[in-house]
């Protein structure tokens, strides 16, 4: 627990991390472990554990879903964590586990959200448009 500005410690709402990790190493698991818990420490958030999917083949089904979906039914939680939408497995996987986590009155929490995509980014960097009539005006000192 983190005391808040008003200097009384208080736990923040549980939340429980989700990961999928295949062929990851030990010191990558523990380190988005970290990354998940500093999250949830900068936003008042209690990290109650972390489920982690090792199973490439496990489908929206494994058994560290399931456990997370157990613990979504426990008084009390808020919602789940998870480094990136990818973690919840592909895009079609994620998509079903993301209605179960609602379905189950949770919110999804994501530490790095969505890339922004940038139109006006093409291969030579960005582009710089005018609206038309627009002229640049240059201060008398510049």
């Amino acid at each position: 627990m983190e005391p808040l500005t008003e200097h009384h410690p208080v736990s923040g709402p549980a939340v429980y991390g989700f990961l999928r990790l295949v062929g990851v190493s030990q010191a990558r698991h523990e380190a988005l472990v970290g990354s998940l818990a500093e999250y949830c420490r900068s936003h008042e958030l209690q990290l109650s554990g972390v489920f982690t999917d090792r199973d490439v083949s496990s489908g929206p089904d494994s058994a560290a879903f399931t456990g997370l979906l157990d613990v979504l039914a426990l008084p009390d939680v808020y919602g789940v964590i998870a480094p990136a939408i990818s973690h919840l497995g592909p895009k079609a996987i994620a998509a079903e586990r993301g209605r179960r986590i609602e379905a189950a009155g949770s919110r999804l929490l994501l530490a790095r959200g969505p890339r922004p995509t940038h139109p006006s980014v093409s291969r030579g960097g960005p582009v710089r448009r005018r609206s038309p009539g627009s002229a640049r005006v240059l201060d008398a000192e510049s």
